[in-house]
């Protein structure tokens, strides 16, 4: 008899195992998995900061047990997003500048910089946000107004897209700034022979080296003020495109200490200090820090017309724009990183400028494999320079550039030229995937504004009512994927984020709404309600 107990006893614990004890459930969710076949799923188990099964509500309950079960009531739930473009560093930084975005004139930025110094006793004003294309006056500010009011400490405001500034007398000479200074990569912008305060592109650096470098408890509260605001709308991963040793440095400390949870995917500025450090030590790899790219600036901005195109301006009689680096350093640079593990990430606006950066990528990645180099912005591309990207090249693109530029984008370029600008859906049909971002700070930080340039081409006002150049909008499901898993893959990362699979760090976001059928006009109002990085809830 006791032996028939046993093997009854044996007989039902073969027929109940024992449930594998996980760190928390989620269960009742609408997950999209973004893997492979974009599968669906109701729950998900989470241990030791990473997905450990993903499938029903039934197959996660009877396999695993928790002492947590977060409800999700039905909600959406996607991959943690990434921001695949973005100045994070300079995001933070920007919060203790004036802001002068969606400034209407040239009068009330001066206003913003006269009430911001009255609460301030800097030694120096910087600002940043400016667009004079949003002007009645489309035209470059001039330099009066700030002579007047401030004389005697350096002002500088910063445009929009970081391509210009608009600075006083003061710091003119600061910077030693003349008529006769003579500058290649930008413009020093005279009208009838005299100094406007307007510098584009490179004169910019001769401000910068004379301004106060921000101290590293400045830089460290910086980086926490982005992580705030970046959290808030669902990214737990964002690539800064250009940071120097210091901060990425400041970076792996602020993460090791426990107080930065968000990953950092850093692309290195091209200066002579940070490839000869980091190119000969290799790749940095933490659980939150990766630093295994170089970020170049091939040429300016469309907006400020700096991006160096093949034809003159439209807008703008023998005017090409300027290529920011040489091409010839281009080429030399991309020879360099080519002989390291190093991806080379170059920000191309023009059509002269892709194809610049194309060739020298085309020439230094002869005989080699599964690089991942990346063009940022892509932005205009003549058509015969488009079959570049089927050499695994990726476009990192950024939506809403679409939707902030398409008010002016054919005076700059003209009927035809407009045709290969912003050009998505081809890029993505060429190339195979896209990674997406916002380039922020130059625009707003919120994923759901990029999801909604890029399924609908608008802007919120629901202008243009067909939307914009429709033939190169993205499905949601390529959009959804270039903010998570393609995104992933051209950081090398597509095997530990991206995605909700087993496996992975537990980086994913509840949603307010269902992203994927929501009318696509609520889209841009989607708010992140939970968000978890490697498991741990950071909002």
């Amino acid at each position: 008899m006791k032996k028939l107990t046993l093997v009854l006893l044996l007989a039902i614990a073969a027929c109940n195992p024992k449930k594998e004890q996980v760190d928390y459930i989620v269960t009742n969710a609408n997950v999209y998995t973004v893997d492979s076949t974009f599968t669906k799923a109701q729950a998900f188990a989470v241990k030791d900061n990473l997905f450990v099964a993903v499938g029903t509500e039934q197959q996660i309950t009877e396999k695993y047990t928790s002492a947590k079960t977060i409800n999700a009531a039905g909600k959406t739930i996607t991959p943690g997003l990434i921001d695949a473009h973005c100045h994070f560093f300079g995001l933070g930084m920007n919060q203790q500048v004036v802001d002068l975005v969606d400034t209407k004139s040239f009068d009330e930025v001066v206003e913003r910089v006269s009430a911001f110094q009255k609460t301030n006793t800097k030694t120096f004003i910087r600002g940043r946000g400016w667009d004079q294309n949003d002007w009645e006056v489309k035209e470059f500010p001039t330099k009066e107004a700030l002579d007047s009011l401030f004389p005697s400490i350096p002002v500088v405001l910063e445009r929009v897209d970081g391509h210009a500034y608009i600075v006083n007398q003061y710091a003119l000479d600061l910077a030693k700034i003349t008529e006769d200074t003579k500058i290649s990569g930008g413009e020093i912008v005279k009208v009838n022979g005299k100094l406007t305060g307007v510098l584009v592109d490179n004169p910019m650096a001769m401000v910068d080296a004379v301004l106060p470098k921000p101290s590293v408890a400045t830089q460290a509260q910086a980086l926490k003020d982005a992580e705030k605001i970046c959290v808030d709308y669902g990214l737990t991963t964002v690539n800064d495109a250009g940071l120097n040793k210091q901060t990425i440095e400041i970076i792996d400390s602020l993460q090791q200490n426990g107080e930065l949870d968000i990953r950092v995917y850093a692309m290195i500025s091209a200066n002579k200090e940070n490839l000869d450090y980091y190119l000969s030590k290799g790749i940095v790899k933490t659980d939150g820090l990766n630093v295994r790219s170089v970020k170049v600036y091939g040429d300016g901005a469309l907006g400020s017309r700096g991006a160096a195109l093949k034809e003159e301006y439209s807008d703008k009689h023998n005017h090409f724009g300027a290529m920011v680096t040489p091409v010839e350093e281009i080429n030399n640079l991309a020879k360099r990183i080519a002989k390291t593990d190093y991806q080379m990430n170059t920000h191309a606006i023009g059509d002269s400028a892709n194809v610049a950066v194309l060739r020298a990528y085309k020439s230094a990645l002869k005989n080699t494999k599964d690089r991942r180099w990346k063009v940022e912005h892509a932005q205009v591309i003549a058509p015969q320079d488009f079959d570049y990207f089927k050499l695994g090249i990726i476009p990192s693109v950024q939506p809403t550039h679409a939707t902030s530029d398409m008010y002016w984008a054919k005076d700059r370029l003209g009927d035809e030229r407009v045709k290969g600008a912003y050009a998505f859906k081809k890029l993505l049909d060429i190339a195979g995937v896209v990674a997406l971002g916002t380039d922020f700070p130059v625009e707003r930080v919120s994923p759901f504004l990029t999801f909604y340039a890029a399924v609908a081409r608008k802007d919120t006002k629901n202008y243009p009512e067909g939307g914009f150049q429709m033939e190169n909008a993205l499905s949601r499901e390529e959009t959804l994927k270039g903010m998570t898993i393609w995104a992933a893959y051209s950081n090398f990362e597509e095997n530990e984020k991206g995605s909700i699979e087993p496996g992975k760090k537990a980086d994913f976001v509840i949603l307010s709404d269902n992203i994927m059928e929501v009318e696509a006009s609520k889209i841009p109002t989607i708010k992140a309600e939970q968000v978890f990085i490697g498991g741990k809830q950071v909002k």
